[in-house]
């Protein structure tokens, strides 16, 4: 995933949402209709905190939590919608220094090295008390999504899921390494590159700790002539991804995993990477052909900030803007 310059929010928890209409449930006009954005945030925790139960919206949502002192109470997680807390913890976890309830349950967890795995039905309203120094991302993965995906690719039906607990999760920890960076910081990927996370959790989830039974082999092909068309059109039209993956499998008339591999098998990328190769391209169209400061090629090239221009040009590219520029010839800054 890329730093690709999105706003990004550290949440106070005195201002969790409680409701659709709160200030962090900002949503945007989706071809006609609102669509809650996916959100990553950052959260500290401590004595002084007055948190006892976060609401999840009809999102997809990464938020980071760290404890800075012990937690007063205890603090409940739900969800408005049928939902998964899938847990991965940043940090070792030592059992006498935090408690787990599901179903008003404890459950006895030891002690819990760092990147292991929570997977827990928000339907069982799980709950955690900690000391200073607990240190978690939790992903909200909604039902909807891994039921559309399970129908894609030829499952019957899925049933229950698999509770997990410190389990050890060699995907799911590179998730969480993946995107600790970005929760907390001012920028944050675009949100086409969120859908496209949220996919492949739900792929991985449904695969590992889903009840499902494959009834047939999912349609293999890329997509029509028209539909390659009218999906890089938008995409050339929204460099900054502020596209959906719905959007795009609307304007095709498929569902949105169907969609997203009908269009790698045609690409062989996914959309979110063929986004980045023609922002670097108009980036280097412009760094050759223009003297705008570096700062502008970012802004006119998609990307938020100069910064999240520098790292991904630099990780695609094998050199910073300023560097590519001079060694090809372009024109030096206004």
């Amino acid at each position: 995933m890329s730093a690709d310059g999105h706003p990004c929010r550290t949440i106070d928890p005195r201002d969790q949402p409680g409701s659709p209409l709160d200030p962090l449930s900002a949503s945007f006009r989706s071809m006609g209709q609102a669509v809650l954005e996916p959100l990553t945030a950052f959260m500290r925790l401590d004595e002084s905190s007055t948190l006892r139960k976060y609401r999840e919206l009809d999102r997809f949502s990464i938020l980071g939590v760290e404890t800075t002192g012990r937690l007063a109470e205890a603090v409940q997680k739900t969800s408005n919608v049928r939902a998964l807390l899938v847990s991965i913890s940043l940090r070792s976890v030592p059992a006498r220094e935090y408690r787990l309830w599901v179903d008003g349950k404890v459950v006895s967890t030891g002690n819990i090295p760092a990147f292991r795995a929570n997977v827990i039905d928000l339907a069982a309203e799980p709950t955690i008390w900690g000391e200073r120094g607990i240190h978690y991302t939790h992903f909200h993965l909604r039902r909807a999504v891994i039921d559309e995906l399970a129908a894609d690719l030829g499952y019957a039906g899925i049933g229950d899921f698999r509770g997990a607990v410190a389990e050890d999760d060699a995907v799911l920890a590179q998730m969480a390494r993946g995107v600790a960076p970005f929760l907390g910081r001012d920028v944050r990927p675009p949100p086409l590159a969120l859908d496209q996370l949220e996919l492949i959790l739900a792929a991985h989830v449904m695969k590992q700790y889903a009840d499902s039974r494959k009834k047939s082999s999912p349609t293999a092909g890329g997509l029509a002539a028209w539909q390659r068309g009218r999906v890089t059109e938008l995409l050339r039209e929204n460099l900054d991804g502020a596209v959906r993956l719905a959007d795009l499998a609307r304007e095709c008339e498929l569902s949105v995993s169907h969609f997203a591999r009908s269009f790698k098998a045609s690409f062989g990328v996914t959309s979110h990477q063929w986004l980045t190769a023609r922002r670097i391209e108009r980036a280097k169209e412009l760094l050759v052909l223009t003297n705008l400061p570096l700062a502008d090629v970012a802004s006119h090239s998609g990307f938020g900030d100069q910064a999240a221009f520098t790292r991904t040009f630099h990780l695609v590219v094998g050199a910073t803007p300023g560097q590519w520029r001079r060694e090809h010839g372009g024109r030096p800054e206004r």
